[in-house]
């Protein structure tokens, strides 16, 4: 079974869904050499590395209505994934992918408009753009927990959550933002990579 039909098999999506993503996953195989959108060493397995591990994200954060704010989106991870499956299970969700760089940004634009998607695009840093009121923040291989946590201060509306992907120090990053934070913490293991971990967290605040 390849990466492609792995996910498939994982996540039950309509034939339109499964299009978007097949057009996703041919611009990122013909930008990729140009951008650098993901590691080379990842491209072959991008199905899996990135796409299934991006949906997690979707199924794991259990979004409320209203904005989910994708920070540092890169090649789209998680944000154009879950914009993807959103379309399709959750068209109550608005997805802005904030992304600082501008060729990157670019290309977010270019698969929103060739799979026909409705997300915005924020080509800002997510410490000076102005608060999202979000309901969902996450990003993926951003940043140290404790200035994650800063971002979703900023963009979080009250009663927002923030989904994070971490790797094998994450134990580390918690008890250093405990210092800055207080929040409450829900951990789940990566489906794609035993060393990673997903916090998802609440109520977030200053100490």
């Amino acid at each position: 079974m390849n990466g492609r039909e792995a996910f498939l098999a994982e996540f039950n999506v309509s034939r339109e869904t499964q299009e978007r993503l097949d057009i996703y996953s041919a611009l990122i195989e013909k930008w990729n050499p140009s951008i650098n959108l993901v590691a080379k060493s990842t491209l072959r397995d991008h199905w899996t590395r990135h796409f299934l591990d991006s949906a997690q994200i979707f199924i794991l954060a259990d979004p409320l209505p209203g904005i989910w704010a994708d920070l540092g989106t890169g090649g789209g991870f998680p944000g154009l994934i879950v914009a993807i499956l959103a379309a399709e299970q959750r068209p109550d969700i608005d997805v802005i992918c904030v992304e600082s760089d501008t060729r990157k940004a670019t290309f977010l634009r270019t698969v929103l408009r060739e799979t026909g998607l409705s997300a915005k695009v924020a080509s800002e840093r997510a410490e000076i753009m102005p608060p999202l009121g979000a309901k969902t923040v996450s990003a993926r291989a951003l940043a140290p927990l404790a200035k994650l946590l800063g971002y979703a201060e900023r963009h979080l509306a009250p009663d927002g959550r923030a989904i994070f992907l971490k790797g094998a120090g994450y134990e580390a990053e918690i008890a250093e933002s405990l210092e800055t934070f207080a929040f409450r913490l829900d951990t789940y293991p990566s489906k794609t990579d035993p060393g990673a971990t997903i916090l998802k967290l609440g109520d977030i605040q200053r100490v």
